[in-house]
């Protein structure tokens, strides 16, 4: 008979505050998986084989194109820029680069008249994140009209870490029914996107959501994108803030990322409702897919 004491002792491997272990990712096993996603969502589930995506000049709709143009075809996917007053005139150059890369057809609809309608009559005021609101909210509301137009769904852009964060404006980036990358965090988006070959001066750029001239994602988050994402791959898998310090990341930056965190869950659900049935959608009625 085996004796316990003389069976080997697994330790933990111990982790490396410089490591994305715990974000390695297959990216033509991912790839395969999201495209077969798109078409199953689409077009098995709701009959629709054409996709709109608003294209920024960034890696994360530069990767979701890529993705739809393998899911659909090109000639099935439709690029949309929507450039704001202030929006980087880079941001422009980069996005037409994907879109001629892709060959997919495409078109630019200037937002100024449409955002400064609003803004310049009724809040001449507003600050530059509201600005940034309502940019996105107008942008959604041409990518959902364009896709009627079209036959077409929207398609998401944003990540898990964004999600995780509310780096994102509600009822805007999280409205499309569809979204390849929300499960990803953003280190893992650009692993994907070498992977599909999206163009170096989208992936070597600073993220930024182009809402605010010199806005970029670490200068408003406080931290880097890979320690950021370190840590949050760890607090989902349940560990504490005390021990992920203890495993060599800086208190501080933990701090950021759980407070991130924990102020934006109501961004991550439907509307609050008050229940008064015990058919409440959302809370008791919960079919994944209704219809």
């Amino acid at each position: 008979m085996l004796e316990v004491s003389r069976l080997p002792i697994i330790r933990a491997r111990k982790t490396d505050p410089e490591s994305d272990e715990n974000l390695r990712i297959n990216p033509e096993l991912v790839t395969d998986f999201l495209v077969r996603f798109l078409r199953d969502e689409c077009i098995r589930r709701r009959g629709v084989s054409r996709a709109v995506v608003g294209v920024s000049g960034g890696v994360d709709s530069s990767v979701t194109t890529c993705l739809c143009v393998r899911a659909f075809g090109a000639e099935n996917v439709f690029a949309f820029r929507l450039p704001y007053k202030t929006s980087s005139p880079e941001s422009l150059t980069h996005a037409q680069m994907l879109i001629e890369m892709l060959g997919v057809p495409s078109r630019t609809i200037e937002i100024t008249p449409m955002a400064d309608g609003y803004l310049q009559n009724a809040e001449p005021d507003a600050d530059p994140r509201r600005i940034g609101n309502v940019c996105a909210r107008c942008r959604m509301v041409i990518l959902f009209d364009q896709s009627m137009k079209l036959h077409a769904l929207p398609i998401g852009t944003s990540n898990k870490t964004e999600r995780m964060f509310g780096y994102f404006t509600w009822h805007a980036d999280d409205a499309p029914p569809i979204n390849p990358l929300g499960d990803l965090f953003k280190t893992q988006v650009y692993k994907l996107a070498r992977y599909l070959g999206v163009p170096k001066l989208i992936l070597e750029k600073p993220p930024s959501a182009d809402l605010v001239v010199g806005q970029t994602t670490e200068g408003d988050w406080g931290i880097s994108i890979p320690v950021a994402d370190r840590i949050l791959a760890l607090l989902l898998l349940g560990y504490r803030e005390k021990q992920i310090v203890r495993k060599g990341f800086r208190e501080e930056d933990v701090r950021i990322v759980k407070r991130m965190v924990d102020s934006t869950h109501w961004k991550r659900k439907m509307p609050t409702v008050a229940m008064i049935s015990t058919s409440a959608i959302g809370e008791y009625y919960l079919r994944p897919v209704d219809y």
